[in-house]
């Protein structure tokens, strides 16, 4: 195994960020599933220089909450 820049990876699987003119990306945390040349599944985790753990925390912990609130109103936006 060997690290690689991210960047390119996300590039390729078509991830974007909606920003405004202005914004600074201040950090960033990565969580990617991994499916090896064996076909084994496996989740791995990146993050920008000089984050903590605890700081990973609370970004999983508010992403977390943000996906479950987008998942409630896309429940809500199903025509009948």
């Amino acid at each position: 195994m060997s690290e690689q820049p991210i960047g390119p990876i996300l590039d390729g699987l078509g991830t974007t960020i909606d920003l405004d003119e202005g914004d600074l990306v201040a950090s960033a945390f990565v969580i990617a599933k991994i499916i090896d040349k064996d076909g084994e599944v496996a989740l791995t985790l990146a993050s920008s220089d000089g984050l903590s753990w605890i700081e990973q925390n609370g970004l999983l912990s508010s992403a977390q909450q943000i996906v479950n609130q987008a998942s409630i109103g896309r429940k809500g936006d199903e025509e009948v």
